[in-house]
């Protein structure tokens, strides 16, 4: 699979659908299956508390693949992505009720690049505090 997008097409300020994404504790319990990561502070509320935290919070690792989702939605193609990077800067607290939390991340084209290449830069919130500082991708289009 290859992207479609064409570098001649986008322009710097070209935003990205935005997106939202649920997150619940069950979430954490999967992507802990999957990841190997079963550090209790995802899962147990009360180490979680012990440790000082609000409540269980979600992966970093989780919150940065769930934010670089508008890019790879955006292109087509996941391995459009060859650069990507983010500062961890608020935990997504996940409370254990029915609504969980919610990772809202928008995206828009920061600079176009040499080799047609561009530079997406993201923004994701949860709870209204920002979770991921100097979000950045680096995009391969066509």
């Amino acid at each position: 699979m290859a992207t479609t997008i064409k570098y001649a097409e986008v322009e710097v300020g070209t935003e990205l659908p935005a997106q939202t994404f649920p997150v619940t504790r069950a979430t954490l319990v999967q992507y802990a299956g999957a990841s190997g990561d079963f550090n209790p502070i995802h899962w147990n509320e009360k180490f979680a508390k012990e440790v000082g935290l609000p409540d269980v919070i979600a992966h970093g690792m989780f919150t940065m693949a769930e934010a670089v989702r508008v890019v790879t939605d955006w292109t087509g193609d996941p391995a459009a992505v060859v650069e990507y990077g983010v500062r961890f800067t608020k935990p997504v607290v996940v409370p254990n009720d029915d609504k969980g939390a919610e990772i809202a991340v928008s995206a828009k084209v920061a600079a176009k690049l040499d080799d047609n290449r561009v530079r997406v830069d993201l923004t994701a919130m949860s709870a209204g505090q920002k979770v991921l500082g100097m979000a950045r991708a680096v995009v391969q289009l066509v």
